[in-house]
């Protein structure tokens, strides 16, 4: 009896209309190695491929007829991806995939990294062993017509602190003050998330970063903030003040508006004539004031236009009546202003 039940149970998961795990990975492996050789049969080997991926897509979410596979079959079909080194060669290819194909792949690849065996994420760990995967990805953003599947990709993959870490710490990360400013907008707002995505999630690992490449980053960042494109300098603007306000990053807080040269820039910018620019910058400008110990530099700059700044702010954005933090804040920093002090000559 146990023989017949246990085999009844076997039969039906591969019968002739299912392959297995083992067998689908291969037909995807040949099929991508044929797409990548290039050779006559292009467009069979896209055809493959597209078919492929879409049977381990639906083994993975099931389809509107069918249930999505059992544990067992997903590990198998997890196994047989890691082994034959396809999640790599998907992200390689993905360029020659066609456009249907191209989401798949993202579907596929973000199931498989939010597997979990008990408290244990199987593919971050294999992605550890394999960061080219990573760098891959991140380098997409240089290619138009993936750029926004890798996004999709990276940004599943910025949840898992191991994998954030390798993607902070690599060279790759500088390109993205690059790539936020591409001129196709989705891509532009696409690698921005993904850039914030990375610098604010995991704050420990962020707070640390910033402050092991403080002098790197800002200066970096600080073309962000002169940016030609307004979209730009207002995102970066905005995550600036979060960055600040953060307490995590108390040490980089410190440093930054300890600065006279960005005390500046923020005072510039909030005369800019875009109103969102200059409400992004009261809120970094804020910091400046708020700081019970400024090193004499910054009271210097902020005493000489002591009687200005009590104008400027006093008229500034009057018409937010409904906002009463910012009134609070603003009416904080206006009283702040008015009873600084020169530091006494020692």
């Amino acid at each position: 009896m146990l023989l017949t039940s246990s085999v009844s149970i076997k039969m039906p998961l591969f019968g002739k209309s299912q392959k297995s795990p083992a067998e689908v990975v291969k037909a995807l492996k040949e099929a991508v190695n044929a797409l990548e050789r290039g050779d006559k049969k292009v467009e069979k080997a896209q055809e493959d491929v597209s078919k492929n991926l879409l049977l381990i897509k639906n083994m993975l979410y099931g389809t509107s007829d069918t249930e999505p596979q059992t544990d067992i079959i997903v590990a198998q079909l997890a196994q047989e991806l890691y082994n034959s080194n396809l999640l790599l060669m998907l992200i390689q290819n993905l360029n020659r995939i066609e456009f249907e194909g191209k989401k798949d792949v993202a579907q596929v690849f973000n199931n498989i990294l939010r597997r979990q065996i008990g408290t244990r994420s199987p593919t971050v760990e294999y992605i550890c062993t394999k960061p080219e995967i990573l760098f891959t990805l991140m380098n997409g953003y240089e290619h138009q017509d993936i750029a926004l599947n890798c996004g999709t990709m990276l940004r599943e993959c910025a949840r898992y602190e191991a994998l954030a870490k390798i993607m902070l710490h690599s060279e790759d990360f500088f390109n993205f003050f690059r790539y936020v400013e591409v001129s196709t907008f989705d891509i532009a707002s696409d690698a921005f998330s993904t850039f914030k995505e990375l610098l604010t999630r995991h704050k420990m690992l962020c707070a640390d970063f910033l402050e092991l490449n403080y002098d790197k980053v800002f200066s970096h960042y600080q073309r962000l903030l002169n940016s030609e494109n307004y979209v730009t300098r207002r995102q970066s603007l905005k995550l600036l003040g979060e960055l600040l306000l953060d307490r995590h990053n108390f040490t980089v807080m410190t440093r930054y508006i300890s600065n006279p040269d960005n005390l500046k820039l923020m005072m510039n910018m909030l005369k800019e004539k875009s109103r969102n620019i200059q409400f992004e910058a009261f809120h970094v400008f804020k910091v400046f004031v708020a700081n019970p110990n400024k090193p004499k530099p910054i009271l210097d700059i902020l005493l000489r236009n002591q009687d200005k700044l009590v104008e400027f702010l006093t008229k500034f954005h009057t018409d937010r009546s409904e906002d009463e933090q910012f009134n609070d804040e603003k009416a904080y920093l206006i009283k702040q202003i008015r009873e600084l002090k020169a530091l006494p000559d020692h």
